[in-house]
């Protein structure tokens, strides 16, 4: 019996972290369902910096970046959605871009918009609808739209006053660039990482063996797993922690602007549910060797020789970047309007707090990728390799992993992404090199949500 050597009492506490685990995680799973997906907004929002750009393009290119027009695009994709389910602000596009005048009868519902600008602006459309060719709106009074430089960009179209002062040649030209870097950073990462992996296969091919390094597992049980990442990661870090973090930062953050404290409220959240689960991993590594010791390298971090760390680490992002992506673009093409996004996607992409953006960013690609590589690749992969198999080891931390994440919609991409940081982690013998490829592949979403801000 794999527990013979437990405790009673690490058996009851194992069983009662599994029951909760189940209802927590099933209760998250179907949460995910209600969750829109970010993909509408994002491919929105590329849009939207498109149409922005159109004014920079060289003529030669522009086939290649404006295939129909985005205004257009956008209308259709809006109108494809119930009007009750859009956002203040794209209900107001979907208005201002039909070319009906009957976009009127969306009134009686724009009539309970929080935001006074929105009701003056249905009210500016009502008149320029009623008085089609008579009416001349002071572009004076479009002003308070000037932080919205797309929804300027579409009033100055609908009320036909001058924009250039606002989406200047410079500005078209960095919406240019944008454009430009959202297209092409993506295609190179799949044409690179494809070519790795085309030869990664045809040099397993040719020795018939794959390169796996040794790999050291702490004297741990499954039993231990379970209350790591069961109990720790799951009851005391999910569960319980929220508790704490969110009522600090409540305390602290009530004269702060929303986003400032939504992204507090993260960074700080990340940081208690962390902590249990560490300190799990320390007492663990500490009851094994009666000391912990920072300087030992418990983990099989094996920075040095850094650079080669370092290079393996991109290595294994760049060819996992095309399965990933392959996985995804499958699901998108199987299941129509997949829900499921994580809300931190959604929180980057409409962010223009700077400080708040720098706490996402360090959350996303430094506290994540360390704290999850330690408990999946440090801990858990090594343990189910020792008794299972390397195989059997990297499919199921890989699984555990993307299960962890509470998203139904990207549980495949990240599954494919488990097995891909776990094989990192063993062919390069170093945790190191997860912990960079994990920062990567984090950093380049947020680098994407970035660019696509307007």
């Amino acid at each position: 019996m794999i527990f013979k050597n437990s405790s009673k009492s690490k058996l009851t506490l194992a069983f009662i972290s599994i029951v909760i685990t189940f209802f927590v995680w099933q209760q998250g799973l179907r949460d995910s369902l209600n969750r829109p997906s970010v993909s509408f907004d994002i491919s929105q929002k590329e849009l939207e910096i498109a149409e922005l750009s159109v004014q920079s393009i060289p003529v030669n290119l522009k086939k290649f970046f404006i295939i129909n027009d985005p205004v257009d695009q956008i209308n259709k994709s809006l109108s494809d959605v119930t009007f009750e389910e859009l956002t203040e602000r794209n209900k107001l596009i979907r208005i201002i871009t039909s070319e009906s005048n009957d976009s009127l009868i969306y009134k009686n519902i724009t009539k309970d918009f929080k935001d006074k600008k929105f009701k003056f602006l249905i009210d500016e459309i009502e008149k320029k609808s009623n008085n089609n060719k008579s009416y001349k709106a002071n572009s004076d009074k479009f002003d308070l739209f000037k932080g919205d430089r797309f929804l300027y960009h579409l009033l100055s179209k609908k009320f036909d006053f001058d924009d250039s002062a606002l989406i200047t040649k410079s500005f078209s030209r960095k919406m240019f660039l944008k454009i430009l870097a959202i297209r092409l950073i993506p295609l190179l990462t799949i044409l690179i990482g494809s070519i790795l992996a085309l030869k990664i296969l045809w040099k397993t091919i040719s020795l018939r063996k794959f390169g796996w390094k040794e790999i050291k597992s702490l004297d741990l049980e499954l039993i231990d797993m379970v209350l790591l990442i069961a109990g720790g990661f799951v009851v005391l870090g999910e569960v319980v922690s929220p508790l704490f973090s969110i009522s600090l930062v409540e305390l602290f953050s009530k004269n702060i602007p929303n986003e400032l404290s939504q992204s507090l409220k993260i960074f700080f959240g990340y940081l208690f549910m962390a902590i249990p689960p560490l300190w799990i991993v320390f007492y663990q590594i500490k009851s094994l060797n009666g000391e912990f010791t920072f300087k030992k390298d418990y983990l099989q971090f094996n920075f040095l020789p850094i650079k080669y760390a370092i290079i393996q680490g991109i290595k294994g992002w760049l060819t996992i970047v095309p399965f990933v992506l392959l996985i995804s673009l499958i699901m998108n093409s199987l299941i129509d309007n997949q829900n499921g996004s994580n809300p931190l996607l959604e929180i980057v992409l409409n962010n223009n707090n700077y400080l708040s953006f720098f706490l996402l960013f360090v959350t996303t690609t430094l506290l994540a990728p360390i704290f999850e590589e330690i408990i999946f690749r440090g801990i858990l992969l090594p343990t189910l390799s020792r008794d299972f198999g390397v195989i059997s080891g990297i499919i199921v931390s890989a699984f555990i992993f993307a299960l962890a994440h509470l998203s139904l919609g990207e549980m495949p991409p990240l599954f494919v992404l488990g097995i891909g940081l776990g094989i990192t982690r063993i062919v390069s013998g170093s945790l190191f090199s997860s912990v960079i490829m994990h920062s990567l592949w984090n950093g380049l979403t947020f680098l994407n949500l970035f660019l696509l801000r307007t």
